[in-house]
């Protein structure tokens, strides 16, 4: 199966960073994750990389992450080039279940949706 995304995941947690990239691996069968512990370190990867893609992009963002956190990230993002958020796709995981952050994510114009952690394939398969 061929495809058509390229993965960005923004994850500082070991473990959420190998289940979520092999979960990605089984419904995609691409081995082409990206992987960065922070929004800074993102934005970065999307401003050097992303004018290469043929491919949209998918973000999958963590929310609480050190140097820059997924909201934080989010005000970063949209100062970008709009040929750089030209067909991206951002989706939050998190674990919260505080209300101001849920509330954040469903006013947020550039995400799509939670997807709650521990990520599922059925979750992740309804998105992609």
């Amino acid at each position: 199966m061929r495809c058509n995304h390229t993965f960005l995941l923004i994850e500082d947690n070991s473990i959420d960073q190998l289940i979520t990239s092999k979960l990605i691996n089984r419904i995609t069968g691409t081995h082409e994750i990206n992987i960065v512990e922070n929004g800074r370190e993102a934005i970065k990867w999307i401003s050097y990389n992303r004018i290469d893609f043929d491919k949209s992009l998918i973000i999958l963002l963590d929310i609480n992450m050190p140097e820059m956190n997924g909201f934080q990230f989010l005000n970063e993002f949209e100062s970008l080039p709009e040929n750089l958020k030209k067909e991206t796709q951002i989706f939050m995981l998190s674990s919260t279940l505080n209300n101001d952050d849920i509330e954040k994510i469903k006013n947020s114009a550039r995400v799509k949706t939670l997807l709650e952690k521990p990520l599922s394939i059925q979750k992740l398969e309804q998105f992609i």
